[in-house]
């Protein structure tokens, strides 16, 4: 057995700044990994599919070269391999780095290999037992893949595996119409593919207010994107040399062939063969480990940090869980996961920025409601771009005068909601950000306008 003051399991966003930290004040430290250095976001998620996302725009934009009075002669053809080589590039580089970033640090011991607790403070690396008093547990999560009946016959694809084809499917089938499943389907169709989204609800992002996923859906269809909604019976089937969805028990006329399948319907925690029952460590039905608000699980010494603790499915939520419990246990500052406000992208062309309240949530709440709302077709920097798709809407409580959420999709809707996030962090009515001078033209200039037009909702 090898005695360490603290050892970190997994190394997603999370675990490399917290295993460093905690090295850098002279803990003696171990970090574990069993597959590849730096977790979802950088092999097979946030990191290779936006580099992909940049390639598909590439193409759609030489395609839309015209309208700009750009001329391109011949046919704009898509050459999957170099797509992928310059994916592998980019996200190579960053797994490299995060591998080289721990074994060059001082005071840390880097095993590659599966962890698997042998008791609430010892964990087994292969043939090897580590011990110690402080452990961080930084699994990540996985790709969901749903009980349906014949799937077992079906060579499927997830957004981990789908990050190895070099190739162009002719028809991809996409089951799960969410963030996931529809940054591949705009993606996937703009390099080429004619592309199927199948949802079991009425609606795609079911989580989103109505005007968002409508405007979502109706730039995807624009671009070629198919829908085929409320297919609450979901059965694959494999077919001569592709697969056919039923979408319907009681119709067989209701399906949709392809060649290619991709599961796009979820997350799962990387929990289930940790060990955790020999730990003693809670988690709830979903396998997520349960943890309180600063991130501490039933196990004194035990944290859990990133997907793996159910509070947040985000790079930048995982890097705020090690924030969050370096703080309390280094820096005697007692932050919370409760004061962190709810703000993701969906990245999609144009992309979706969200903070905060729905508008539904915030009809829920009982409060007074104002509402300011402005489309991207009366924002110059959009026009002048040819980009008007989509709006720009915030939810203010009358009473408090305090911002309560926002939704952009549009031009830099991603980066734009950033500047309605600080206010919200500052606790700062809404007045703060209208009286603001902002650049002109930008999108965020907008913002202040759109906040001195507000409505009762």
């Amino acid at each position: 057995m090898t005695k360490y003051d603290a050892i970190i399991i997994g190394t997603g966003q999370a675990g490399p700044s917290m295993a460093t930290r905690l090295a850098a004040t002279g803990m003696n430290t171990a970090i574990i990994e069993k597959n590849m250095f730096g977790g979802t976001c950088v092999n097979n998620g946030c990191i290779p599919t936006k580099t992909m996302v940049a390639s598909a725009r590439a193409a759609y934009t030489a395609r839309r070269a015209a309208d700009y009075g750009v001329m391109i002669d011949g046919a704009i053809t898509v050459d999957m391999k170099k797509v992928k080589a310059r994916k592998d590039e980019v996200s190579g580089k960053s797994n490299k780095g995060v591998e080289g970033w721990l074994k060059g640090t001082k005071n840390l011991t880097v095993y590659e290999g599966t962890a698997r607790f042998e008791s609430a403070h010892s964990v087994r690396v292969g043939d090897e037992i580590l011990e110690a008093d402080k452990i961080f547990i930084n699994v990540g999560g996985q790709a969901y893949v749903p009980p349906f009946e014949g799937l077992k016959n079906i060579d499927y694809l997830t957004n981990e595996n789908m990050m190895d084809i070099d190739f162009l499917p002719e028809h991809l089938i996409i089951i799960g119409g969410s963030y996931i499943g529809l940054e591949f389907a705009q993606m996937y169709r703009r390099f080429g593919s004619e592309v199927t989204v199948v949802e079991k609800y009425g609606s795609i992002i079911g989580r989103e207010d109505k005007d968002v996923s409508d405007t979502i859906k109706n730039v995807l269809e624009k671009e070629g994107v198919v829908f085929r909604l409320n297919a609450e019976c979901i059965s694959p089937e494999k077919q001569d040399d592709g697969v056919v969805i039923k979408l319907d028990c009681s119709d067989d006329s209701k399906e949709v062939r392809g060649s290619h399948l991709l599961l796009a319907v979820g997350r799962t925690p990387n929990t289930k063969d940790l060990g955790l029952d020999k730990a003693g460590i809670d988690v709830d039905e979903r396998g997520f480990i349960k943890v309180d608000d600063q991130l501490q699980t039933n196990v004194s010494g035990v944290w859990a940090l990133g997907d793996c603790n159910g509070q947040g499915a985000f790079t930048h939520t995982s890097y705020n869980d090690y924030e969050i419990v370096a703080a309390n246990l280094l820096d005697n500052d007692p932050r919370r996961v409760s004061d962190r406000i709810v703000t993701y992208g969906l990245f999609t062309d144009p992309p979706l920025g969200r903070v905060g309240m729905t508008e539904q949530q915030a009809r829920d709440s009982g409060r007074n409601i104002l509402v300011g709302k402005r489309p991207m077709e009366r924002i110059g920097r959009a026009v002048e771009k040819g980009e008007t798709e989509g709006f720009m809407k915030v939810l203010v409580d009358a009473d408090t005068k305090k911002i309560l959420g926002a939704a952009i999709i549009g031009l830099n809707g991603d980066e734009v909601v950033h500047s309605i996030t600080d206010v919200m962090y500052a606790d700062a009515p809404y007045s703060v950000i209208q009286r603001a001078v902002h650049i002109h033209p930008t999108v965020s200039e907008l913002i202040p306008t759109m906040l001195g037009e507000l409505k009762p909702l």
